[in-house]
């Protein structure tokens, strides 16, 4: 195995582009269990930890600009306010030793359905800028996962940056797991109001072969928020419509049965956690003057 350890980003993309198969490696959180395992075992390795371009966000007017190796932490820690869904999602990740060093740029590498960040990003409509030396392309989440462990992203491409919009609304995450950290997530779902539009955008993670959203959930709310006139008079959500919602978004779940659980209870707790958040961030909506963590 090759250790590439390129200098700049020019040189990764240089580097990249003369190795198309080298596994870019930055916290290494996902990578290095793999290749200690056996079961991985690449022709080269691409560090980017010299990178600083990848360790760097920016928070504009209407958008943050996440750089691909900001760790969890520095997430926590500073932007919590605009990034709140994905902020949340951060917690969950781990241990403190994981959240130093691992970033939304690995999970969207491995595309891992488990990977925490998923369901946040997924509910925040965020856009993966992603480079080589051809020049640089933006891919919307949505059509970002395009497998099991498959992404968008060309040989000679990689992640650059995470472009998100700011919170124009409550935004929750929570995740279902054996214990409270170094745990795979045996389901986890994220859920964003976006307001100014009048929408809803969810995430789903661990349920299906991808992560996904729950469309039909979405259009269901959209629809019945709209028509009982809830964004204008901020009335309580009735609890048919949670319930309605919650039950479209336990049928958008595609999972699995494996060791941390079987398809049944993935379908059920997804549905729970969704049946929660929407009662989460609609008080917070409502402006109840408390603030509810995610937490299923």
């Amino acid at each position: 195995m090759d250790f590439l350890r390129p200098a700049s980003w020019e040189e990764a993309l240089a580097a990249k582009a003369e190795h198309p198969t080298a596994v870019p490696i930055a916290g290494g959180t996902d990578v290095m269990v793999e290749i200690n395992f056996d079961h991985r075992r690449p022709e080269y390795l691409l560090d980017l930890n010299r990178i600083e371009l990848l360790r760097e966000w920016e928070v504009g007017e209407e958008n943050v600009r996440l750089g691909a190796s900001v760790p969890y932490t520095q997430i926590m820690e500073n932007l919590r306010t605009e990034l709140p869904g994905l902020a949340l999602a951060s917690h969950t990740v781990a241990s403190p030793q994981i959240r130093n060093r691992g970033g939304v740029g690995g999970n969207l590498g491995t595309a891992s359905p488990a990977g925490d960040a998923h369901p946040a990003l997924l509910a925040a409509g965020a856009e993966v800028e992603v480079e080589s030396v051809r020049g640089s392309r933006f891919i919307p989440i949505d059509e970002f996962y395009t497998g099991v462990k498959r992404n968008a992203l060309q040989p000679d491409e990689l992640i650059k940056t995470v472009h998100i919009k700011k919170a124009d609304g409550p935004q929750q995450y929570s995740k279902v797991g054996t214990r409270n950290a170094m745990v795979i997530a045996v389901c986890a779902f994220g859920l964003a109001l976006h307001p100014e539009t009048r929408t809803v955008r969810t995430g789903i993670g661990s349920a299906a072969p991808t992560p996904i959203r729950a469309k039909e959930a979405e259009a269901f709310l959209n629809a019945a928020l709209e028509e009982g006139g809830f964004w204008d008079s901020g009335k309580i959500i009735t609890p048919s419509v949670a319930k309605q919602f919650a039950d479209l978004v336990s049928a958008a779940a595609n999972p699995i049965d494996d060791v941390r659980g079987t398809a049944k209870y993935r379908r059920h707790a997804v549905g729970i956690m969704a049946r929660r958040q929407l009662g989460w961030t609609w008080e917070q909506y409502r402006g109840a003057g408390r603030t509810l963590e995610g937490a299923a």
